[in-house]
């Protein structure tokens, strides 16, 4: 096999490794099958859970605080109660910042940039420019979301006037289809 050949072999890997890992965190419990995030809670009093939904970095938003609202829907059901009020529900966010220089680009690189070459004693020599692609860098932000609430479930008809009463079957209802779902 020609090194070229090789070459492009290496470039498709590594193109199917990171498109199967750039995918958002399932809805299923946290840390199944190796996943990074998914759902957990724990259970305070017999009416009452803590509920948390972590998400990976291209995990939305939005799609952490639906993963949170269903996994608080589902308990409730489970445990035979009707609706659910969640109490001191917070969304964080963990930023970071990530710097790569590119590959082809830089200074660095046998494939671009200024370059000489003169005879010296040795023979024919490369010289580089040093001040060549100091700046070829990429930054990229990644965010990571993680949402957490404790619950209190009831029986019956939710309270009216509460805006943070969910009716538990409803939830599940609408949002459920929407979830990824593991493969």
């Amino acid at each position: 096999m020609t090194s070229s050949i090789k070459s492009l072999f290496v470039v498709a890997a590594s193109a199917l490794t990171m498109a199967a890992c750039a995918t958002s965190t399932a809805y299923a419990p946290a840390g199944f099958n190796g996943q990074r995030g998914g759902y957990a809670e724990q259970r305070l009093e017999n009416d009452r859970y803590r509920v948390s939904f972590a998400g990976n970095s291209v995990t939305s938003r939005d799609q952490v605080e639906m993963g949170l609202l269903l996994r608080s829907a589902e308990l409730t059901v489970e445990n035979g109660y009707d609706w659910f009020s969640t109490v001191n529900r917070a969304t964080d966010r963990d930023t970071r910042f990530q710097t790569t220089s590119d590959p082809f680009f830089n200074r660095y690189s046998p494939f671009w940039g200024p370059s000489w070459r003169y005879f010296g004693p040795r023979g024919w020599s490369r010289w580089n420019d040093p001040f060549w692609g100091r700046d070829d860098f990429d930054v990229r932000q990644i965010d990571r979301y993680e949402a957490t609430t404790e619950i209190v479930m009831g029986r019956g008809a939710k309270p009216a006037g509460d805006a943070n009463a969910f009716d538990a079957r409803e939830v599940i209802s609408n949002i459920g289809g929407t979830v990824v779902r593991p493969m």
